[in-house]
C-alpha cells in the first residue's frame, strides 16, 4: 500500500457520500461506484452486478473485454443463477476469469445490501498475486454499505420517475378533461383535454382557485363542489360527487358538461387531493333533445291521419245517414291519402332505424339517371297544376352503378319538397358530368332555404320553422336522401341561391367501386 492510502480511503469514502447525496441518475452512479471501487483497491477490472427477478444483470464493467461479457451476461440471466449465493457466485466469475485467461489472478466479490435486502455485488479483480487482505474486504464492504444506500435510492428514484411518466401519459391520454385540485380547491394540475374543451392553455387554469375556472351559466343539475364540502364532504362521505350543467368558458357559447369530483384522502383521513372529471356531454344532450322531439313530431304527425281516418270511417258507418257514391267515394279517397301517408312514415321510420343499426346497403344494378328521372317527372306533373318540371341532362350521359329504388326515394323527396314549398314556378332536374362524377340538381323558383337552416336541414328531425307552418312532416326526408347518396360514396349539399330559390345538389362516383 501507499503511504497516504489511509487518505485516499477517506476521500473515496467522501466520493461515495457526495454519489449518495447528489446522484441519482442509476447508470452514472453504478460506473462511478464500480470506477471508485477499483481505484480503492489497486484493481485492474471489475465488474457491477445486480439482482432482478430472474438472475443477474451487469450493470456496470469497468476493465472487462467485451468478448467476456456477451458471454458472461446470459449465463448471469439464466434462471438457475438466481439461485447463487455470494459464495457460489464469487467461486464462479474467479473460474471464469481463470478459464479464458484474461490475467486477472485474484478477485473478490462484496455484497450490495440495502434495508436487509442484497441488491447487487461488486467484483473487483487484480492482475497480480497478492491476497486480498481482510482490511481490503472491510473497507471495501464499508464503502458498499454506502454505495448500496446510492443505488437503493437511484433506483427508488428511477421507479418513481417511471411512474410518474406513466401517470402523467395515463392523465393527458385521457379523453375526458381532468382537474387535480389541492385540498384547498386550488388547481394544481389539468390535462390536455381539459384545455382543449375550456380553451385556454394549461398556464391560465391552473394555480387558479376551482370557482375561477368552474363557472355555471345556470344552476346546474347536483350539488356544486363548494356546497357540497359545505355540508361536510367528503369527510362525512367519501362517495363520489357529480353535478351536470353548463360551464362558462373564457370564449362563448358555454359548454354542457358533467363533473365527476373524486376525493384523495391521507391514510390520516385528512383531505390531500380533489380528482375532477370533466366530460363533455354535448351529445348526450343532443341525443336527448332529439328523442323529445322526436316524440313530440311523431306524436303531432301520427295524431294527425289517424283522426281523420277515424273521423271519415265513423262518419260512413252511421246508420242515421245515408251517403251519396261522390261522398263516399271522396272519404275513401282521403283515407286511402292518410293511410298512405302513415305508411310512408312508417317507411321512414324503419329506414332512420336501419341508418343507426349501422348504415344502408345499396343494392346495386346500372341506372340511367335520365331515364330515371323523366318517369319521376312524369309521376309528379299530375299532382300539381301550378308547377313546370323539366328534365334538363346532357346527351350520353353515363350509366351509374347504383340502387334504382334508393335513387328514385331521393329524386321524389326533392321533388316533394319543392312542389310543397315553392307555391308555383318552375322545377328542374338538371345533369352535369365531371371527370370522376355526375352531379344532379333539382331546383324551383321558390322562397328558398333561409342561410340560418342550411347547416341543419340534413339532420334527423330537423324542420325550419317555415316547414313546421306550412307542411307535414317528421324531419325525416332529407336526412335519409343524404344518407342515401353517401352510402354510394357521394355527397348531397344545398347550393344558396338567396332570392331564386332552393337548390340541392347530389353527387355519384362514376367509378363501379363505391367508397
Amino acid at each position: 500500500m501507499l503511504p497516504d492510502f489511509r487518505v485516499r480511503q477517506r476521500d473515496y469514502l467522501l466520493e461515495i457520500s457526495r454519489a449518495l447525496t447528489q446522484e441519482l441518475d442509476l447508470d452514472k452512479l453504478l460506473a462511478r461506484i464500480l470506477r471508485i471501487s477499483i481505484e480503492m483497491l489497486a484493481g485492474q477490472a471489475g465488474i457491477l452486478a445486480l439482482k432482478e427477478t430472474g438472475g443477474w444483470r451487469v450493470a456496470a464493467a469497468h476493465g472487462i473485454p467485451p468478448a467476456f461479457l456477451s458471454y458472461l451476461e446470459p449465463l448471469l440471466a439464466e434462471e438457475k443463477a438466481a439461485e447463487l449465493n455470494l459464495v457460489e457466485l464469487n467461486r464462479m466469475l474467479k473460474e471464469l476469469t481463470y478459464t479464458t485467461s484474461l490475467g486477472l489472478l485474484n478477485g473478490v466479490g462484496i455484497p450490495l445490501a440495502a434495508h436487509g435486502q442484497v441488491i447487487g455485488v461488486i467484483f473487483i479483480f487484480r492482475s497480480y498475486p497478492d491476497l486480498f487482505s481482510a482490511n481490503d474486504k472491510l473497507l471495501l464492504q464499508s464503502f458498499a454499505d454506502q454505495a448500496a444506500i446510492a443505488v437503493f435510492n437511484a433506483q427508488l428514484y428511477k421507479q418513481i420517475t417511471y411512474e410518474k411518466g406513466r401517470l402523467d401519459a395515463l392523465v393527458d391520454s385521457a379523453a375526458d378533461g381532468i382537474l387535480i385540485l389541492n385540498a384547498d380547491h386550488t388547481i394544481e394540475r389539468c390535462n390536455i383535454a381539459f384545455e382543449k374543451l375550456y380553451g385556454h392553455s394549461r398556464a391560465d387554469i391552473q394555480s387558479k382557485a376551482h370557482t375561477e375556472i368552474i363557472r355555471w351559466a345556470r344552476r346546474p343539475d347536483g350539488l356544486t363542489l363548494e356546497e357540497a364540502v359545505a355540508g361536510g364532504w367528503p369527510l362525512t362521505t367519501n362517495a363520489y360527487l357529480y353535478v351536470e350543467g353548463d360551464l362558462q368558458r373564457p370564449d362563448p357559447p358555454a359548454l354542457p358538461v358533467g363533473i365527476t369530483y373524486a376525493p384523495l384522502l391521507a391514510p390520516d383521513n385528512t383531505l390531500r387531493n380533489v380528482i375532477a372529471t370533466v366530460r363533455d356531454i354535448t351529445k348526450f344532450r343532443n341525443a336527448e333533445q332529439i328523442k323529445n322531439t322526436f316524440v313530440s313530431i311523431i306524436s303531432h304527425e301520427l295524431k294527425t291521419p289517424v283522426a281523420l281516418i277515424k273521423g271519415y270511417v265513423s262518419t260512413l258507418r252511421r246508420e242515421d245517414a245515408k251517403w251519396d257514391k261522390a261522398i263516399v267515394k271522396d272519404s275513401l279517397a282521403v283515407i286511402e291519402e292518410e293511410a298512405d301517408h302513415l305508411a310512408a312514415m312508417i317507411d321512414d321510420l324503419l329506414d332512420a332505424s336501419r341508418l343507426q343499426a349501422g348504415g344502408l346497403t345499396p343494392n346495386l344494378s346500372d341506372v340511367s339517371i335520365p331515364e330515371l328521372a323523366e318517369r319521376l317527372s312524369e309521376r309528379f306533373r299530375t299532382q300539381t297544376d301550378r308547377h313546370t318540371i323539366l328534365v334538363d341532362f346532357p346527351t350520353k350521359f353515363p350509366i351509374i352503378l347504383a340502387d334504382e329504388n334508393r335513387l328514385s326515394q331521393v329524386i321524389s323527396n326533392l321533388l316533394s319538397n319543392a312542389i310543397k314549398y315553392a307555391p308555383k314556378g318552375e322545377i328542374c332536374i338538371r345533369g352535369q358530368v365531371r371527370p370522376e362524377q355526375v352531379i344532379v340538381t333539382i331546383s324551383d323558383q321558390g322562397p328558398g332555404i333561409d342561410p340560418a337552416d342550411i347547416p341543419y336541414i340534413f339532420d334527423r328531425f330537423y324542420r325550419s320553422d317555415q316547414a313546421v307552418r306550412k307542411t307535414k312532416g317528421a324531419g325525416l326526408g332529407l336526412y335519409l336522401a343524404k344518407a342515401v347518396i353517401e352510402a354510394h360514396g357521394g355527397r348531397m349539399w344545398v347550393d344558396p341561391q338567396p332570392g331564386s330559390g332552393a337548390r340541392i345538389c347530389f353527387s355519384l362516383p362514376r367509378s363501379r367501386e363505391l367508397r
